[in-house]
């Protein structure tokens, strides 16, 4: 695509879609009609730039028009954001659910990562390739949806994307023959109770999912919705602080920094404004929890991003959604609909006289922007690329501003400290790992699904309120955590899932990730996809990553192909050697974590040596 020479305009379509995100051209200079006076006055310049955020809902309007991003299409864009064509060029082509070259109208992604793999995914594919051609099919990471694995999101001109699971031959017969396809909206998830082992009155964080209807305001309400707020605007920002710092609540997103610490600091830096983020960019292979909270109980998503807003000085939050989430999307639209109709959002919180706006934005396919200062990036219209830190984002955060982020499991246990109260949050699990926990369940177990439990739970008995591995068969390895996880055997199902016993045994708990694979399951295959997905998902913006995930993968398939460069310890060693120079030199955590559930393949299952392969 030559944007810098192209003479292509923009359709009537692609302009109107523009057009619908930014408002009508005001002058020649901004991509309206040109008039005389333009021809001696500029008008618009720190104006349009100041619009650079909304580059990427920009971008996501031409691509749903047209079904591909043209060059007219972005020539009018530039021109109405003062944007330099290199740049946006950059950006659109960063995103994986953006296409710069001409596609079908409709196309299909299908899964091809862990869980899908597992659950017969290539042969799918294959098969649905062969009947319409691989023009209209696009082989996805993961799609959020293992509990419903296969999984497939179609996109459609001119309609919204819609993501549904399982997918079989059969189901996508409509699609095949160039029929519409019937689409599972988003809201058939599988009962949460007996999935948890216990009785509903024991669930807290999922109590609301599967009883309360998600799109009305009036029924979140009846179930206890917006309580807490009210307890918030009682405690006062400094209270709400410090119940959440007597709670001990960690992060639930893989870092696990204590959330009290970081809101404290928000709220005391003196440079105004204030952001907070929902980071709902659920990207890690295995991960579906967030999903779930945000398509059943979106306005406890808003409660708590509100909460956070209150408790740090915010006036404005974010929701960042992956793009891959169009049920969680158009379920959250509709919330912050409402929430402002009936006076939770806007100038006038409950009529409590403080002002918190949220604005929901979507990816496009990025796993590197669940990466908090990627997030910030993407949000201000540039590529999701990691920043140095310091300076952290409680300094210099969106926009340079300070910035709290927790991701939607986080900040829906807000809403349980505030209601119990910190200390009584603190009893529940163990003293240095406080409060329940969602697990992500799937692979090969008879149950797979959302379980929420207390921390301290083994991972043996996890398994058991799952129903187990499927078909009663032998238990190969697990995947905790997910692909920046680690493997682990049925030696370690005794292990506590807590923060301390899983930093004692060198395993993470991530993000939740419990994935399951049998005596069936060729592990080799497994840790071959999660190199490429590393190799694949590297923004490329730091050496150490960008050619140490290439290297990683290719050495590994040159050991199961039984075509290692010297001999398999060599190889072997020049993986290990590769997987500390990106913990050790990579810019953020994708490098650092890249080689996590390689290396314990290699050393834990021991899958090179005779082992679980």
């Amino acid at each position: 695509m030559d944007l810098v020479l192209s003479d292509d305009l923009a359709s009537d379509d692609e302009r109107a879609a523009v057009d619908a995100v930014l408002g009508a051209a005001s002058s020649g200079w901004s991509g309206g009609e040109r008039t005389e006076a333009d021809g001696r006055v500029a008008r618009g310049g720190h104006e349009a730039r100041e619009q650079r955020h909304l580059l990427l809902p920009v971008l996501h309007a031409l691509q749903s028009s047209a079904g591909w991003i043209s060059p007219g299409g972005l020539r009018y864009a530039c021109e109405r954001l003062t944007v330099p064509p290199a740049e946006a060029y950059g950006v659109a082509t960063f995103y994986a659910m953006f296409s710069v070259e001409p596609r079908p109208t409709t196309v299909l992604h299908l899964c091809d990562d862990i869980a899908c793999k597992v659950a017969g995914a290539e042969g799918l594919i294959d098969e649905v390739i062969r009947q319409v051609g691989s023009e209209q099919v696009v082989r996805s990471p993961c799609l959020g949806m293992c509990e419903r694995a296969p999984a497939a999101l179609l996109q459609t001109s001119g309609s919204r994307d819609g993501a549904f699971g399982p997918v079989s031959i059969e189901r996508l017969d409509p699609f095949l023959h160039g029929g519409s396809l019937t689409m599972m909206s988003g809201a058939e998830v599988m009962d949460v109770a007996p999935q948890t082992g216990g009785t509903r009155e024991q669930l807290r964080l999922l109590r609301r999912v599967g009883v309360v209807d998600p799109a009305s305001l009036d029924d979140y309400r009846a179930h206890g919705g917006y309580e807490a707020l009210r307890r918030a605007v009682e405690l006062a920002p400094e209270g709400v602080i410090a119940e959440l710092k007597d709670s001990k609540l960690q992060g639930r997103g893989g870092a696990a920094f204590p959330a009290g610490v970081k809101w404290e600091a928000v709220a005391k830096q003196p440079v105004q404004p204030h952001y907070f983020i929902c980071n709902a960019d659920e990207s890690e292979p295995g991960t579906f929890k967030d999903r779930v909270l945000m398509e059943h109980d979106p306005f406890a998503v808003l409660e708590s991003l509100t909460i956070a807003g209150y408790a740090t000085g915010s006036e404005k939050g974010f929701i960042y959604i992956r793009g891959e989430y169009p049920n969680a999307t158009a379920r959250l639209e509709h919330a912050i609909e409402l929430a402002y109709a009936h006076g939770f959002l806007g100038a006038d919180v409950m009529g409590e006289g403080f002002a918190f706006d949220v604005e929901l934005r979507r990816g496009a396919g990025a796993y590197i922007c669940g990466e908090e200062t990627s997030l910030f990036n993407s949000i201000e219209g540039k590529r999701g690329e990691p920043r140095n830190k310091p300076p952290f984002p409680v300094e210099r955060g969106v926009f340079g501003k300070p910035t709290g982020i927790n991701n939607v499991e986080t900040l829906v246990n807000v809403l349980e400290v505030l209601t119990l109260g910190g200390e009584a949050y603190a009893r529940i699990g163990t003293p240095d790992s406080t409060g329940p926990r969602l697990f992500c369940l799937s692979g090969c177990v008879e149950r797979p699904g959302v379980y929420e439990v207390e921390h301290g739970i083994t991972l043996r008995e996890l398994l058991e309120m799952a129903g187990g591995v499927r078909g009663g068969k032998e238990l190969k390895a697990i995947l905790l955590g997910g692909a920046a996880g680690s493997f682990v055997t049925s030696d370690d199902l005794d292990l506590r899932l807590t923060f301390e016993d899983s930093k004692a045994a060198g395993v993470t708990l991530g993000s939740g990730v419990v994935m399951v694979f049998d005596e069936d399951v060729d592990l080799a295959d497994i840790v071959l996809r999660i190199a490429a997905f590393f190799r694949d998902e590297s923004c490329g913006q730091c050496v150490p990553c960008r050619v140490g995930t290439v290297r990683q993968e290719e050495a590994l398939a040159r050991v199961i192909r039984g075509r290692a460069n010297g001999s398999l310890t060599d190889e072997l060693a020049l993986i290990g050697e590769i997987g500390q120079v990106m913990r050790d030199a990579s810019i953020c955590g994708l490098g650092q974590l890249a080689a996590n559930a390689v290396d314990s393949a290699i050393y834990r299952l021991k899958i090179f040596d005779g082992g679980a392969a």
